[in-house]
């Protein structure tokens, strides 16, 4: 406990860029749960566009909006 799970469409994160998200995650969860670090898992998963509507729109921000702390604006 707590999981991270950032969908995303493939984009092209070096080590260090990855590195700095999971850190910067970290710590701002770490904070907000008051959780040692250890406790933390985060993934990042790729989505293809063509893939997002099925797979993270519709059932994870459409179907799931009451969830939801921030929501998209386009």
């Amino acid at each position: 406990m707590p999981h991270v799970n950032i969908k995303h469409f493939p984009a092209s994160l070096s080590e260090e860029q990855q590195r700095e998200l999971v850190t910067a995650l970290t710590s701002a969860v770490q904070e907000a749960f008051g959780c040692e670090e250890r406790m933390i898992s985060i993934a990042l998963e790729p989505i293809a566009p063509d893939d997002w509507n099925g797979q993270v729109f519709v059932p994870e921000i459409v179907e799931r909006k009451d969830l939801l702390r921030k929501t998209p604006n386009y």
